[in-house]
């Protein structure tokens, strides 16, 4: 819930982290790329965290649906495939192919997920954004 505040303004709760992920990418990117970077990690991290907590529920259930696509889609949950999963890319974090790991996540995300078809960024692997940087700011919204 979004904390009022001023008249202006209002706190949304991860601003800071936010910022930390800036400073991170700041003299590696052209700041006008931040965003880009920042928010395709941010989506993969929400969406895999909803997937997460519908996967345990049906773990709890224990009636085997927790790998059954339907069973996300019936929340409104996108389906997220393993290699995708937070938990891979947290893991890629520190390799030189966390960029390769986010683009791959994103390419099985759009290919599981018919509404997000060609609209994640997959600019992740490019030569220019530095992986250590990138890797920190894995960890800084893991």
């Amino acid at each position: 819930m979004a904390k009022k505040k001023n008249d202006n303004t209002a706190e949304i709760g991860f601003e800071e982290q936010i910022w930390k992920a800036a400073d991170k990418l700041r003299g590696n990117i052209d700041a006008s790329e931040y965003k880009n970077v920042v928010l395709g990690l941010i989506f993969l991290k929400y969406i895999s965290d909803k997937f997460d907590q519908k996967h345990q529920e049906l773990v709890d259930e224990g009636e085997g649906f927790e790998e059954d696509r339907d069973e996300y889609l019936a929340e409104n949950i996108f389906f997220v495939p393993e290699n995708a999963r937070w938990n891979v890319i947290a893991a890629a974090a520190h390799t030189p192919e966390v960029g390769k790991v986010i683009d791959e996540a994103m390419r099985s995300i759009e290919s599981e997920n018919d509404k997000l078809k060609n609209i994640l960024p997959k600019n992740f692997a490019r030569q220019e954004l530095d992986k250590r940087r990138l890797g920190e700011v894995v960890d800084l919204f893991t």
